[in-house]
């Protein structure tokens, strides 16, 4: 029994919520590092769909830092990192799906940022239907799909589950 609250279940859901909240942070920041270190690192150049995937996990990125500030909203703020990341996941699966041949992806041109003609032709054309790099067999798309809903899941049981 806990002294200061008076409830064992209490302290075990508090642990429970901590936990959600550490693989809420870890988890996007693990795969957005790996992502910008292929990038920058490897020279591995992200499509469209990349980016979609990144900025998901940077919204599910910033819910988990806002549930470590704001104690009193965490529960709630730890479930919108669980969609963002989930949501990233999702789009990693239709990405891993697009590059599988499953089925069709995007037909007209998506790439953003570019202003004048130079800003297009110094851009690297990456194709989202084109895997760049597989390990044991599963593209960047396919790890981040199973990571990141299987870590999306996880955090909303551990957020969800009852005393």
């Amino acid at each position: 029994m806990d002294a200061r609250t008076g409830s064992v279940g209490t302290v075990r859901h508090d642990r429970q919520l901590t936990r959600a909240l550490w693989l809420a942070l870890l988890v996007p920041a693990a795969l957005l590092a790996g992502a910008l270190g292929s990038q920058y690192l490897g020279g591995l150049h992200p499509c469209e769909m990349c980016y979609w995937q990144r900025y998901a996990h940077w919204a599910g990125l910033s819910f988990a830092t806002l549930a470590l500030v704001l104690v009193g909203a965490r529960r709630p703020l730890i479930l919108f990192a669980a969609l963002g990341i989930g949501l990233s996941g999702a789009i990693g699966l239709f990405h891993a799906g697009v590059e599988a041949g499953w089925w069709e992806g995007f037909t007209t041109c998506t790439a953003t940022g570019a202003r004048t003609l130079q800003d297009i032709l110094n851009t690297p054309l990456i194709r989202c239907d084109q895997v760049q790099w597989t390990f044991l067999g599963l593209s960047m798309a396919a790890w981040n799909a199973l990571i990141s809903l299987s870590a999306a899941g996880a955090i909303a049981w551990l957020t969800l589950k009852r005393r």
